[in-house]
């Protein structure tokens, strides 16, 4: 069954400094008419960054849309025409401190398909040299340096909610195989 949904209308509601929110009126495979409500996001980066003794250096901050304190991978949004390594490299200087003479990619994902265009890129830097840290006006962050054994206990134990940083855990062990 071929499945498609051609956009009949599209209705802006609002577009800010890094969100737009959109209503699509659109025609289903059936002749039905529906509407789909969308965020476009220009996408991210996403970094576990892990040193020669299988320590990840993660980093704890306040999310609004929680209203909680959560533990991440480095990461940001990306500028637009902005290459993924480019802004994974950025991000990792820019929360940590830390800069990496290695980065493999672990690939992409869509965070929330149901909703959002969101497109998350995900890469393991290793071979890590120490710098000072710089965030962001308005971002503050902790920095938790934890071994992988026990992140990867932590996302089991669903202590992890970040999906990216489920994600970066899970492929990175993969491919350290620890």
């Amino acid at each position: 069954m071929i499945m498609n949904e051609k956009t009949i209308e599209r209705n802006r509601i609002f577009k800010g400094r890094v969100l737009e929110y959109v209503v699509d009126t659109v025609k289903l495979d059936d002749g039905s008419i529906s509407t789909r409500e969308m965020v476009f996001h220009p996408g991210g980066v996403g970094v576990i960054c892990i040193d020669d003794e299988g320590y990840a250096y993660l980093v704890r901050q306040f999310r609004k849309p929680y209203d909680e304190v959560l533990l991440e991978i480095p990461a940001g949004k990306l500028d637009p025409g902005e290459e993924p390594i480019v802004c994974g490299k950025r991000e990792l200087a820019e929360e940590t401190g830390y800069t990496a003479g290695n980065f493999v990619s672990l690939g992409q994902f869509y965070p929330s398909v149901g909703y959002s265009n969101e497109v998350l890129h995900i890469f393991m830097a290793t071979e890590l040299q120490k710098g000072e840290a710089a965030p962001d006006d308005g971002e503050f962050v902790d920095i938790e340096k934890i071994h992988m054994s026990k992140l990867f206990d932590m996302v089991m134990k669903g202590e992890i909610k970040d999906g990216k940083t489920i994600a970066a855990v899970l492929k990175a062990k993969e491919i350290l195989g620890n």
